[in-house]
Protein backbone atom coordinates (compact mmCIF):
# COMPACT_ATOMS: atom_id res chain seq x y z
CA UNK A 1 0.00 0.00 0.00
CA UNK A 2 2.78 2.42 0.45
CA UNK A 3 4.08 1.38 -2.65
CA UNK A 4 1.04 2.64 -4.74
CA UNK A 5 0.26 6.01 -1.96
CA UNK A 6 4.01 7.39 -3.21
CA UNK A 7 3.59 6.43 -6.85
CA UNK A 8 0.23 8.04 -6.47
CA UNK A 9 2.24 11.27 -4.78
CA UNK A 10 4.39 10.83 -7.20
CA UNK A 11 2.20 11.00 -10.50
CA UNK A 12 0.82 14.38 -8.61
CA UNK A 13 3.79 15.80 -8.29
CA UNK A 14 4.59 15.61 -11.78
CA UNK A 15 1.24 16.58 -13.19
CA UNK A 16 2.28 20.10 -10.64
CA UNK A 17 5.15 20.15 -12.38
CA UNK A 18 4.18 19.53 -15.82
CA UNK A 19 1.53 22.62 -14.38
CA UNK A 20 4.40 24.93 -13.69
CA UNK A 21 6.59 24.47 -17.02
CA UNK A 22 2.98 25.37 -18.66
CA UNK A 23 2.43 28.53 -17.04
CA UNK A 24 6.33 29.36 -17.97
CA UNK A 25 5.49 28.12 -21.15
CA UNK A 26 2.76 30.15 -21.72
CA UNK A 27 4.45 33.43 -20.42
CA UNK A 28 7.13 32.67 -22.81
CA UNK A 29 4.93 32.08 -25.94
CA UNK A 30 2.65 35.43 -25.06
CA UNK A 31 6.61 37.51 -24.74
CA UNK A 32 7.65 36.18 -28.77
CA UNK A 33 7.06 39.18 -30.75
CA UNK A 34 4.00 39.50 -33.59
CA UNK A 35 5.32 38.90 -37.27
CA UNK A 36 4.27 41.21 -39.64
CA UNK A 37 4.51 40.34 -43.29
CA UNK A 38 3.62 42.00 -46.99
CA UNK A 39 4.95 39.52 -49.01
CA UNK A 40 2.70 37.64 -51.52
CA UNK A 41 1.18 34.19 -50.25
CA UNK A 42 -0.64 31.39 -51.79
CA UNK A 43 -3.12 29.39 -49.68
CA UNK A 44 -3.77 25.77 -50.39
CA UNK A 45 -6.79 24.21 -49.28
CA UNK A 46 -7.80 20.92 -49.72
CA UNK A 47 -11.43 19.79 -49.49
CA UNK A 48 -13.29 16.38 -49.62
CA UNK A 49 -17.56 17.13 -48.67
CA UNK A 50 -19.41 19.98 -47.09
CA UNK A 51 -18.89 19.74 -43.22
CA UNK A 52 -20.76 21.79 -40.96
CA UNK A 53 -20.15 25.45 -41.03
CA UNK A 54 -17.72 24.85 -44.21
CA UNK A 55 -19.20 27.77 -46.36
CA UNK A 56 -18.26 30.03 -43.50
CA UNK A 57 -14.95 28.65 -42.57
CA UNK A 58 -14.28 29.29 -46.58
CA UNK A 59 -16.00 32.91 -47.00
CA UNK A 60 -13.25 34.15 -43.79
CA UNK A 61 -10.44 33.30 -46.68
CA UNK A 62 -12.32 35.34 -49.38
CA UNK A 63 -12.87 38.40 -46.92
CA UNK A 64 -8.90 38.25 -45.88
CA UNK A 65 -7.75 41.64 -46.13
CA UNK A 66 -4.33 41.40 -47.89
CA UNK A 67 -2.44 43.15 -50.54
CA UNK A 68 -1.47 40.11 -52.25
CA UNK A 69 -2.61 36.35 -52.22
CA UNK A 70 -3.94 33.82 -54.41
CA UNK A 71 -6.68 30.73 -52.62
CA UNK A 72 -6.43 27.59 -54.32
CA UNK A 73 -9.12 25.32 -53.57
CA UNK A 74 -8.70 21.47 -54.21
CA UNK A 75 -11.13 19.25 -54.82
CA UNK A 76 -11.36 15.35 -55.98
CA UNK A 77 -13.45 15.53 -58.35
CA UNK A 78 -16.42 17.90 -59.48
CA UNK A 79 -19.19 15.53 -58.24
CA UNK A 80 -18.10 16.24 -54.44
CA UNK A 81 -20.52 19.20 -52.97
CA UNK A 82 -17.71 20.97 -52.22
CA UNK A 83 -16.77 22.02 -55.65
CA UNK A 84 -20.03 23.22 -56.03
CA UNK A 85 -19.60 25.12 -53.09
CA UNK A 86 -16.16 26.36 -54.09
CA UNK A 87 -17.84 27.66 -57.37
CA UNK A 88 -20.60 29.66 -55.73
CA UNK A 89 -17.92 31.54 -53.31
CA UNK A 90 -15.25 32.46 -56.42
CA UNK A 91 -18.28 33.68 -58.21
CA UNK A 92 -19.11 35.71 -55.59
CA UNK A 93 -16.20 37.20 -54.93
CA UNK A 94 -14.55 38.10 -58.41
CA UNK A 95 -11.63 40.66 -56.53
CA UNK A 96 -10.10 37.47 -55.26
CA UNK A 97 -7.39 35.50 -57.05
CA UNK A 98 -9.02 31.76 -56.27
CA UNK A 99 -9.64 28.94 -58.34
CA UNK A 100 -9.97 25.28 -58.39
CA UNK A 101 -7.36 22.32 -58.96
CA UNK A 102 -9.17 18.87 -59.07
CA UNK A 103 -6.70 16.46 -58.41
CA UNK A 104 -8.15 13.19 -59.09
CA UNK A 105 -9.08 10.44 -56.64
CA UNK A 106 -6.10 9.85 -54.70
CA UNK A 107 -3.33 7.45 -55.52
CA UNK A 108 -1.94 7.31 -51.74
CA UNK A 109 -3.38 6.74 -48.58
CA UNK A 110 -3.00 9.85 -47.17
CA UNK A 111 -5.94 11.67 -49.54
CA UNK A 112 -4.95 15.24 -47.73
CA UNK A 113 -1.04 15.08 -49.20
CA UNK A 114 -2.35 13.64 -52.31
CA UNK A 115 -4.37 17.24 -52.33
CA UNK A 116 -1.53 19.15 -51.73
CA UNK A 117 0.62 17.59 -53.60
CA UNK A 118 -1.23 17.78 -56.97
CA UNK A 119 -1.80 21.38 -56.56
CA UNK A 120 2.08 21.95 -55.03
CA UNK A 121 3.27 23.12 -58.51
CA UNK A 122 0.59 25.25 -59.67
CA UNK A 123 0.67 27.45 -56.38
CA UNK A 124 2.47 31.11 -57.46
CA UNK A 125 4.00 32.33 -54.53
CA UNK A 126 7.04 31.16 -52.61
CA UNK A 127 5.20 31.59 -48.84
CA UNK A 128 2.64 29.10 -48.83
CA UNK A 129 -0.20 28.44 -46.27
CA UNK A 130 -1.78 24.91 -46.11
CA UNK A 131 -4.67 25.31 -44.04
CA UNK A 132 -7.56 22.68 -43.09
CA UNK A 133 -11.64 22.71 -44.17
CA UNK A 134 -12.39 23.54 -40.46
CA UNK A 135 -10.48 26.61 -40.15
CA UNK A 136 -12.20 29.90 -40.15
CA UNK A 137 -9.51 33.07 -39.89
CA UNK A 138 -9.76 37.11 -38.96
CA UNK A 139 -9.67 39.37 -41.96
CA UNK A 140 -6.24 40.45 -40.89
CA UNK A 141 -5.06 36.55 -40.56
CA UNK A 142 -1.97 36.82 -43.46
CA UNK A 143 -0.29 40.31 -41.92
CA UNK A 144 0.61 37.94 -38.94
CA UNK A 145 2.94 34.95 -40.25
CA UNK A 146 6.21 37.51 -40.85
CA UNK A 147 7.79 35.67 -38.21
CA UNK A 148 10.95 34.58 -39.81
CA UNK A 149 10.05 30.87 -39.77
CA UNK A 150 10.61 28.14 -42.80
CA UNK A 151 7.82 26.57 -41.33
CA UNK A 152 5.61 27.50 -38.76
CA UNK A 153 2.10 26.60 -37.22
CA UNK A 154 -0.48 28.54 -35.84
CA UNK A 155 -2.24 27.70 -32.53
CA UNK A 156 -5.69 27.42 -32.76
CA UNK A 157 -8.74 28.53 -30.46
CA UNK A 158 -10.90 25.41 -30.73
CA UNK A 159 -15.23 26.24 -30.93
CA UNK A 160 -16.64 23.06 -30.73
CA UNK A 161 -20.51 22.94 -32.12
CA UNK A 162 -23.53 22.54 -29.65
CA UNK A 163 -22.78 19.02 -28.59
CA UNK A 164 -21.15 18.27 -25.57
CA UNK A 165 -18.57 15.90 -27.31
CA UNK A 166 -17.72 18.78 -29.41
CA UNK A 167 -17.45 20.87 -26.91
CA UNK A 168 -15.36 18.96 -24.67
CA UNK A 169 -13.33 18.46 -27.52
CA UNK A 170 -12.31 22.01 -27.90
CA UNK A 171 -11.63 22.22 -24.23
CA UNK A 172 -9.25 19.58 -24.19
CA UNK A 173 -7.27 21.37 -27.29
CA UNK A 174 -7.44 24.64 -25.64
CA UNK A 175 -5.92 23.31 -22.47
CA UNK A 176 -3.94 20.32 -22.13
CA UNK A 177 -3.16 20.10 -25.90
CA UNK A 178 -2.36 23.94 -26.13
CA UNK A 179 -0.29 23.53 -22.89
CA UNK A 180 1.88 21.02 -24.57
CA UNK A 181 2.58 22.71 -27.34
CA UNK A 182 3.65 26.29 -25.00
CA UNK A 183 6.05 23.63 -22.97
CA UNK A 184 7.53 21.57 -25.65
CA UNK A 185 8.35 24.79 -27.12
CA UNK A 186 9.98 26.17 -23.79
CA UNK A 187 11.62 22.65 -23.27
CA UNK A 188 13.72 21.65 -26.07
CA UNK A 189 12.04 23.97 -29.02
CA UNK A 190 9.52 23.53 -31.56
CA UNK A 191 10.16 20.51 -33.68
CA UNK A 192 6.76 19.76 -34.98
CA UNK A 193 4.12 21.74 -37.36
CA UNK A 194 0.33 20.94 -36.31
CA UNK A 195 -2.11 20.58 -39.59
CA UNK A 196 -5.06 22.43 -39.58
CA UNK A 197 -2.54 25.50 -40.47
CA UNK A 198 0.96 25.67 -41.31
CA UNK A 199 2.73 28.23 -43.17
CA UNK A 200 6.32 27.02 -44.94
CA UNK A 201 8.65 28.30 -47.65
CA UNK A 202 8.80 26.76 -51.22
CA UNK A 203 11.66 24.25 -51.37
CA UNK A 204 11.03 22.51 -47.54
CA UNK A 205 8.78 19.78 -49.00
CA UNK A 206 11.16 19.14 -51.74
CA UNK A 207 14.40 18.99 -48.87
CA UNK A 208 12.67 16.78 -46.13
CA UNK A 209 11.71 13.91 -49.10
CA UNK A 210 8.70 15.45 -51.08
CA UNK A 211 4.95 14.78 -50.70
CA UNK A 212 5.17 11.04 -51.85
CA UNK A 213 7.03 10.22 -48.64
CA UNK A 214 4.74 12.27 -46.18
CA UNK A 215 1.53 10.31 -47.99
CA UNK A 216 2.91 7.57 -46.50
CA UNK A 217 2.17 9.00 -42.50
CA UNK A 218 -1.03 9.82 -40.58
CA UNK A 219 0.48 12.70 -38.81
CA UNK A 220 2.21 14.18 -42.05
CA UNK A 221 2.27 17.78 -40.02
CA UNK A 222 4.07 16.92 -37.06
CA UNK A 223 6.55 14.86 -40.01
CA UNK A 224 7.23 18.30 -42.06
CA UNK A 225 8.17 19.96 -38.91
CA UNK A 226 10.17 17.31 -37.25
CA UNK A 227 12.39 16.33 -40.78
CA UNK A 228 12.31 20.42 -41.33
CA UNK A 229 13.91 21.10 -37.98
CA UNK A 230 16.37 17.96 -38.43
CA UNK A 231 17.34 19.34 -41.78
CA UNK A 232 18.30 22.97 -40.31
CA UNK A 233 15.25 24.89 -40.74
CA UNK A 234 14.31 27.17 -38.91
CA UNK A 235 10.39 25.56 -37.10
CA UNK A 236 7.97 27.87 -34.80
CA UNK A 237 5.08 28.63 -33.36
CA UNK A 238 3.61 31.58 -34.65
CA UNK A 239 2.15 33.94 -32.48
CA UNK A 240 -1.20 34.12 -35.19
CA UNK A 241 -4.03 32.56 -33.66
CA UNK A 242 -6.36 31.22 -36.20
CA UNK A 243 -9.94 29.33 -35.11
CA UNK A 244 -10.76 25.46 -35.41
CA UNK A 245 -14.20 24.99 -35.58
CA UNK A 246 -15.05 21.33 -34.63
CA UNK A 247 -18.51 20.74 -36.00
CA UNK A 248 -21.24 18.44 -33.80
CA UNK A 249 -20.25 14.99 -34.70
CA UNK A 250 -22.27 12.14 -32.77
CA UNK A 251 -20.38 10.46 -29.72
CA UNK A 252 -19.45 7.56 -31.69
CA UNK A 253 -18.40 9.93 -34.77
CA UNK A 254 -15.92 11.97 -32.32
CA UNK A 255 -14.76 9.34 -29.97
CA UNK A 256 -13.68 6.95 -33.36
CA UNK A 257 -11.56 10.46 -34.81
CA UNK A 258 -10.18 11.07 -31.05
CA UNK A 259 -8.72 7.54 -30.62
CA UNK A 260 -7.20 7.76 -34.31
CA UNK A 261 -5.85 10.95 -32.69
CA UNK A 262 -4.40 9.43 -29.67
CA UNK A 263 -2.79 6.07 -31.75
CA UNK A 264 -1.62 8.44 -34.48
CA UNK A 265 0.73 10.69 -31.77
CA UNK A 266 1.71 7.57 -29.29
CA UNK A 267 3.32 6.68 -32.99
CA UNK A 268 4.88 10.23 -34.02
CA UNK A 269 6.29 10.95 -30.54
CA UNK A 270 6.46 7.76 -28.45
CA UNK A 271 8.22 9.45 -25.36
CA UNK A 272 6.26 12.64 -25.38
CA UNK A 273 3.13 10.55 -25.15
CA UNK A 274 4.06 9.02 -22.10
CA UNK A 275 4.64 12.45 -20.72
CA UNK A 276 1.16 13.55 -22.46
CA UNK A 277 -0.27 11.75 -19.22
CA UNK A 278 0.63 14.73 -17.03
CA UNK A 279 -1.23 17.36 -19.01
CA UNK A 280 -4.57 16.13 -17.52
CA UNK A 281 -3.97 15.86 -13.91
CA UNK A 282 -7.46 15.21 -12.39
CA UNK A 283 -7.42 11.58 -12.62
CA UNK A 284 -3.83 11.71 -10.93
CA UNK A 285 -6.00 13.82 -7.83
CA UNK A 286 -8.43 11.12 -7.63
CA UNK A 287 -6.09 8.33 -7.54
CA UNK A 288 -4.21 9.88 -4.83
CA UNK A 289 -7.39 10.70 -2.91
CA UNK A 290 -8.49 6.88 -3.07
CA UNK A 291 -5.24 5.48 -2.04
CA UNK A 292 -3.79 7.86 0.32
CA UNK A 293 -6.57 10.61 1.61
CA UNK A 294 -4.44 12.32 4.29
CA UNK A 295 -2.60 13.34 1.51
CA UNK A 296 -5.45 16.01 0.55
CA UNK A 297 -3.53 18.59 1.05
CA UNK A 298 -1.12 17.49 -2.22
CA UNK A 299 -4.04 17.04 -4.11
CA UNK A 300 -5.55 20.46 -3.39
CA UNK A 301 -2.07 22.36 -4.45
CA UNK A 302 -2.21 19.83 -8.29
CA UNK A 303 -5.88 20.97 -8.76
CA UNK A 304 -5.40 24.55 -7.84
CA UNK A 305 -2.47 24.49 -9.96
CA UNK A 306 -4.66 22.58 -12.99
CA UNK A 307 -6.49 25.32 -12.96
CA UNK A 308 -4.52 28.47 -13.12
CA UNK A 309 -2.89 26.39 -15.98
CA UNK A 310 -5.99 26.27 -17.90
CA UNK A 311 -7.10 29.24 -17.17
CA UNK A 312 -3.78 30.72 -18.38
CA UNK A 313 -3.59 28.87 -21.69
CA UNK A 314 -7.72 29.69 -22.62
CA UNK A 315 -6.67 33.31 -21.73
CA UNK A 316 -3.94 32.96 -24.43
CA UNK A 317 -6.75 31.85 -27.15
CA UNK A 318 -9.27 33.91 -25.67
CA UNK A 319 -11.50 30.88 -24.71
CA UNK A 320 -14.14 30.78 -21.96
CA UNK A 321 -13.21 28.23 -19.43
CA UNK A 322 -16.34 25.60 -18.13
CA UNK A 323 -15.13 24.48 -14.79
CA UNK A 324 -17.00 20.93 -14.47
CA UNK A 325 -16.45 20.60 -17.93
CA UNK A 326 -12.55 20.63 -17.45
CA UNK A 327 -13.36 17.75 -14.62
CA UNK A 328 -15.16 15.39 -17.17
CA UNK A 329 -12.57 16.30 -19.93
CA UNK A 330 -9.39 15.49 -17.79
CA UNK A 331 -11.24 11.83 -16.97
CA UNK A 332 -12.07 11.20 -21.04
CA UNK A 333 -8.83 12.00 -22.22
CA UNK A 334 -7.23 9.91 -19.77
CA UNK A 335 -9.47 6.90 -21.10
CA UNK A 336 -8.23 7.71 -24.63
CA UNK A 337 -4.96 8.09 -23.68
CA UNK A 338 -5.21 4.84 -22.24
CA UNK A 339 -6.76 3.46 -25.27
CA UNK A 340 -4.12 4.85 -27.67
CA UNK A 341 -1.66 2.23 -25.96
CA UNK A 342 -3.93 -0.71 -27.25
CA UNK A 343 -5.19 -1.46 -31.19
CA UNK A 344 -3.24 -0.45 -34.34
CA UNK A 345 -6.47 -0.14 -36.32
CA UNK A 346 -8.18 3.32 -37.25
CA UNK A 347 -11.11 4.53 -39.03
CA UNK A 348 -10.68 7.57 -41.20
CA UNK A 349 -13.41 8.87 -43.28
CA UNK A 350 -15.26 5.30 -43.75
CA UNK A 351 -11.94 3.59 -44.72
CA UNK A 352 -10.22 1.20 -42.28
CA UNK A 353 -6.08 1.41 -41.91
CA UNK A 354 -3.56 0.04 -39.53
CA UNK A 355 -0.70 2.14 -38.35
CA UNK A 356 2.76 0.62 -38.03
CA UNK A 357 5.32 1.69 -34.86
CA UNK A 358 7.11 4.25 -37.20
CA UNK A 359 3.40 6.26 -37.65
CA UNK A 360 3.41 5.45 -41.47
CA UNK A 361 -0.36 3.69 -42.16
CA UNK A 362 -1.78 1.37 -44.86
CA UNK A 363 -5.48 0.57 -45.91
CA UNK A 364 -7.36 -2.37 -44.44
CA UNK A 365 -10.31 -2.63 -47.07
CA UNK A 366 -12.35 -0.40 -49.61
Amino acid sequence: MIVLQCLAAALVVGAGVFCVLALLGVRSYLRQPRGRTTEAISILKPLRGVDLGLEDNLRSFFALNYPCFELVLTVQDAMDPAFTLCEKLIAAHPHVDARIVLTGAPEWHNAKVWQMHRAWGELKYSLIVTSDSDIRVAPDFLHGLGDGFDVGTCPYRAIGGPSLWSRLEALGMNTEFLAGLVTARLLEGVKFAIGPTMYLRRGVIEAIGGWQQLSEYLAEDFVIGNRAAEKGFQVGLSRQLVEHRIGSEPMAVNFGHRLRWYRSTRRSRPAGYVGQLFTMPVPLILFLLAVAPQWWPLAAMAALLRLTTAMATLRAVDAPLALFDLLVQDLLSFAFWLAGFFGTTIDWRGRKYVLSNDGRFTRLTD
